[in-house]
């Protein structure tokens, strides 16, 4: 038989050191350096070697590894009859086999068989009962349809392989003889349309991958029996359809992937029972809304992916009772309203992503939209349409390390703007719109003393003389204040109190030095005010100044409320843009009561008077 590399070795050290050797080397080397080498080379020739019956020959034309055999790549007439005794992993792939193999009496040594990519179109169990150790079978890339029941024999398979077959239906008791032992279940690539109820009747099951299968809609039950499944895998299915108590029964499940689907919601209702559940994901689907209470059951999440989704809002409930949530993913959806109290509760919040949504009013406007995440380290916002930072836009966040505001048309940034964020190591930046004014003069002196340089990137855009110029190229005396593009609010709306019934007249006016033509918006509790009758009028007025008198364009916006009742009541607010920026007012608040209540208030003021 063919002599192992090592064997070989050794037998040419014994021919070297055979007797005689030691006469013709030096004194210092003589016998008794080389007596213990003998005789351990001796001992392992003749164990490992000399016999022959203990020889491991690979027989031809496989590969061999260790207690691998790889027979991968050969015609069938190729594959040899005899398999090793040895062999515990063999390798039988891209060999057109049509039936998984004889292998007579040296099939019950095997533990790993790997059938991938042959021609096999269904698995019976006489062909599979000679695997009597078998550990792992890997039928993926082949002709099966379906798997009926009793298709496996009573084996100790921890990890079967079904992916990229053509398999439509699974039979009530196909995995039935498995269920003491298999812990990995993949049935990617299938064609799967439906998954009967209670099919997985494996206890130990930890892994199921069901991905890129037809499944539209999971009804209830459907996973119940898998009391040890950790992960879950459904990404593009087109499921549509998740039924209340989908996914019942899953009390150990801790990742569950749900990516490229067509779901529209997040209720409780399919969540119920998750409550190990730490990472969920549900990018790319159809999501607009998120109720109320659908986190009751998952309160362990780590990790929430909601990213490429159709979400408009998220509202002060949206991530309610989520307290261990380390990571949240909401880019790229249509989110132009956040509730004030939206992140509240995140408190060991570490990553949010924001980035391609229309938030800019959260930055140039609300108050610390962020100052509930303690622990934020990581704040994506690029390419959200801001157009302006103020100095309350990132208050509270102490933790964080890296801010992304890059690919958004920047035009103002106000003072100290940044400076709240005392633990600030990467800022992103890219904007060719800001406005270098005098109040400017700050932003590249403080990026240079921060080492933001590399990752800033800022031209001004007015005044004309100053245009694509980069910040970090104008001097400080170059900064000059003499004109106001950007919308400043002159009039403020006063909050009102009025009878029910009555009409209301809100007053907002702004002025600017621009001829930039301005829009006008008016927003109620922080939502634009789309049908709300809103009359606007403009006027040219001299401004002295200090370079001299200025021709400055005043704007008047005016919000008529007719017919007022209770529903009317709340904070109203309006926003005057033009190309260089928006302002907002502060918001006036209306309150409304009816003739009873004004009446009695004039009975207690007459009697206070008194």
């Amino acid at each position: 038989p063919r002599i192992p590399p090592l064997c070989a070795h050794a037998a040419g050290i014994l021919l070297l050191l055979r007797p005689g050797t030691e006469r013709k080397m030096r004194p210092s080397t003589q016998p008794r350096c080389f007596a213990g080498l003998v005789v351990v080379l001796s001992l392992f020739w003749g164990l490992q070697c000399g016999s022959g019956a203990n020889v491991r020959t690979c027989p031809s034309p496989c590969v061999c590894s260790g207690e691998l055999v790889d027979c991968s790549r050969l015609k069938r007439g190729q594959i040899p009859e005899r398999i090793p005794e040895w062999t515990v992993t063999l390798k039988l792939t891209h060999n057109e086999l049509e039936a998984i193999p004889d292998l007579g009496p040296r099939a019950s040594n095997i533990t790993t068989l790997l059938l991938a990519n042959n021609r096999i179109a269904g698995i019976f169990p006489e062909q599979l009962q000679p695997f009597l150790a078998l550990e792992t079978l890997d039928l993926s890339n082949n002709a099966i349809a379906d798997v009926r029941a009793a298709s496996f024999p009573a084996l100790p398979l921890k990890n079967l392989f079904l992916n990229n077959n053509r398999i439509s239906s699974l039979e009530t008791g196909c995995f039935t003889n498995l269920s003491s032992s298999l812990q990995v279940l993949r049935l990617n690539r299938n064609r799967l349309s439906t998954i009967p109820a209670k099919i997985f009747q494996l206890p130990n099951l930890q892994h199921l991958e069901l991905s890129r299968n037809r499944v539209r809609r999971v009804e209830g039950l459907t996973f119940h029996g898998l009391h040890a499944l950790r992960s879950l895998r459904m990404q593009r299915n087109g499921l549509s359809r998740l039924m209340d108590g989908a996914l019942w029964g899953l009390s150990n499940m801790e990742v569950l992937q749900l990516d490229y689907n067509n779901l529209t919601e997040v209720n409780k209702g399919w969540l119920y029972g998750l409550l190990t559940l730490q990472q969920l994901h549900l990018s790319h689907n159809a999501i607009s809304r998120i109720q109320p209470d659908a986190w009751e059951f998952c309160q362990k999440l780590a990790e929430l992916n909601l990213s490429s989704n159709h979400l408009s809002r998220l509202e002060e409930s949206s991530f309610s009772g989520l307290s261990l949530l380390q990571e949240l993913h909401v880019g790229n959806n249509r989110v132009s309203f956040i509730a004030d109290g939206a992140f509240r509760g995140l408190s060991n919040l570490q990553m949010l992503d924001l980035q391609k949504n229309e938030i800019s009013w959260t930055i140039e406007d609300m108050n610390g939209p962020f100052s509930a995440l303690e622990k934020l380290k990581r704040l994506f916002l690029q390419g959200n349409q801001i157009r302006s930072v103020t100095k309350e836009s990132f208050s509270g966040l102490d933790a964080l390390q890296h801010l992304d505001l890059s690919n958004n048309a920047i035009m103002s940034v106000q003072a100290n703007a940044f400076s709240q964020i005392r633990n600030l190591q990467e800022l992103r930046l890219n904007t060719s719109s800001l406005l270098c004014d005098c109040q400017l003069k700050w932003l590249p002196v403080w990026v240079a003393e921060q080492t933001f340089l590399p990752s800033v990137n800022a031209s001004c855009a007015h005044p004309q003389m100053l245009k694509g110029r980069s910040v970090f190229a104008v001097s400080q005396d170059e900064f000059v204040c003499d004109d106001f593009p950007k919308p400043q609010i002159t009039v403020q709306p006063e909050t009102q109190s009025a009878l029910k019934g009555s009409n209301v007249t809100f007053i907002c006016s702004a002025a600017s030095s621009s001829d930039s033509p301005m829009t006008f918006s008016w927003k109620k509790d922080n939502e634009v005010l789309n049908k709300a009758e809103i009359h606007n009028q403009a006027h040219l007025r001299i401004q002295a100044g200090a370079g001299g008198d200025t021709e400055v364009t005043e704007y008047t916006t005016t919000l008529q409320l007719h017919t007022v009742d209770f529903s009317s009541e709340g904070k109203y607010q309006c926003v005057i843009s033009n190309h260089f920026g928006s302002s907002y007012s502060t918001k006036a608040r209306l309150t409304v009561n009816s003739k009873r209540e004004q009446n009695l208030g004039g009975v207690f003021s007459r009697m206070r008077r008194c």
